[in-house]
């Protein structure tokens, strides 16, 4: 990677686009590179001229506050963080003049990268894999949109390396190759306050498969239309393994009455058997298992690995994830949800939820079919929290969809009192709100530990 870095930035005017951990990780393998070239450091906070990474260093020149994207017009090549919106500048920025950690890892590591994106599930699928992996002996590393940013494990990378690469959009964006096993898990609405359109999002994410070639394998969920109808449009050449609970592919990842099966098109194997207990729960998890079971069977990975991998993964926080039981309520945490769509799930998922809360921060997400689900389901309690919780009561109520009882709260605090009250002993309450949780929250896992506390004071 030292190497590749040397040939793409030498004589070039390079700017540090974002300096979060990711613009930070960047600025330090830079460094070591090329020790007193000018780079040029733009961020939104003006506090980064003051960070202590950069206390010594006089070979910056800082863009920073409401105009720092100038930098983008003073440089000849921009370092972008995935956090960074550029996609939205007038006339538009060339391709070519934008790199990130995620299109060097791609260039240099490609033939070594199970890549996972979709708009849920892409943490559960990665952390599964990574996991099977691990206790299948090989020596693998879990980057990117999960929490690590990719230069963080550059050392420790060898040629034997897989390299299991979370990625969101926003990471997809300006790259220019695929991984070798790509997954397209599913296409909903998210993010839609990032992009000019919901097709600019999808676009985003189908740059995971636009660049594979003919070894390369792609794995993506064939009963899913949208990811069915681009990639079909995209005709790509790699080897297609799509996986379906309710479509027998071969090749493919399928579900044959009680048996997940995996075809390379000339033999089935059964995997996993459905009647075997697992923590990951819900009928959504079984299609991020599926995914995994392909990518880890085109790796090479023993059936017997696959299994032990997936009886013994626990998951992750904030999905699904079982918070206790307090005066005889169970309580579930999916903050991690923040689409209609893994709202439904989560209520598929969790037995007997007599109380479900909604809500956070409203990105014009249509919640019709969330509303017209929650109206035949055995959900009795809702509270609805914040701008997107009204809007999802003014949905149901618009369409005289509210046979459950309301409560409206501007502050996430205030369900407390209500989920104790009015929640039956013995049932459960369900945190997966259907949105965003920037209006109270830094992110979904400070909304969901502010959960757990709740609950347990």
């Amino acid at each position: 990677m030292l190497e590749l870095l040397r040939k793409r930035l030498a004589n070039r005017r390079t700017a540090i686009l974002g300096f979060g951990r990711e613009g930070q990780s960047s600025y330090s393998l830079i460094r070591q590179v090329f020790p007193e070239k000018l780079l040029l450091i733009a961020d939104g906070n003006d506090e980064i001229r003051n960070h202590p990474l950069l206390a010594n260093d006089r070979k910056i020149e800082f863009y920073t506050g409401e105009a720092y994207l100038d930098v983008i017009m003073h440089c000849d090549l921009v370092m972008k963080s995935p956090g960074v919106r550029i996609n939205h500048l007038e006339p538009g920025v060339p391709a070519e003049k934008v790199i990130s950690q995620t299109s060097l890892f791609m260039e240099k590591y490609g033939r070594q990268i199970i890549g996972i994106t979709g708009t849920k599930g892409k943490s559960t699928t990665s952390s599964l894999i990574h996991h099977i992996f691990q206790l299948a002996g090989k020596d693998s590393c879990l980057v990117g949109n999960i929490g690590s940013p990719a230069f963080h494990f550059t050392a420790r990378i060898h040629e034997d390396t897989i390299i299991v690469f979370e990625l969101s959009s926003h990471q997809l964006e300006f790259v220019s190759a695929s991984p070798h096993v790509a997954i397209l898990l599913n296409l909903f609405q998210e993010h839609l306050d990032a992009y000019a359109s919901y097709e600019a999002y999808q676009q985003a994410k189908l740059n995971i498969a636009r660049f594979l070639g003919r070894d390369d394998f792609l794995i993506y969920n064939s009963s899913d239309e949208l990811v069915a109808a681009h990639l079909g449009a995209l005709g790509s050449k790699a080897h297609l393994f799509p996986f379906s609970l309710t479509l027998q592919n071969r090749p493919g990842i399928y579900r044959n009455e009680n048996v997940i099966s995996f075809s390379d098109g000339q033999t089935d194997r059964a995997v996993w058997k459905l009647e075997q207990k697992r923590y990951l729960k819900g009928e959504h998890n079984l299609k991020n298992i599926m995914a995994a079971i392909g990518a880890c069977s085109v790796s090479g990975i023993s059936d017997e690995a696959i299994r032990e991998g997936i009886l013994t993964f626990k998951g992750l926080e904030h999905r699904l994830e079982y918070a206790g039981e307090y005066r005889l309520i169970h309580f579930y945490n999916d903050s991690i949800a923040t689409i209609p769509e893994a709202a439904i799930e989560a209520v598929k998922s969790v037995p007997n939820v007599d109380t479900l809360i909604l809500g956070g921060f409203d990105r014009g997400i249509d919640y019709t079919g969330l509303a017209e689900f929650l109206s035949t389901s055995g959900v009795r309690i809702l509270v609805l929290v914040g701008a997107a919780g009204k809007r999802i009561g003014e949905c149901m109520e618009a369409h005289s969809l509210h046979p459950q009882t309301l409560f409206y709260i501007n502050r996430f605090d205030s369900l407390k009192e209500i989920v104790f009250r009015e929640t039956r002993p013995g049932y459960a309450c369900l945190l997966s709100p259907a949105a965003a949780s920037y209006d109270e929250f830094a992110n979904f896992e400070e909304r969901g530990k502010r959960f757990r506390e709740l609950v347990k004071s």
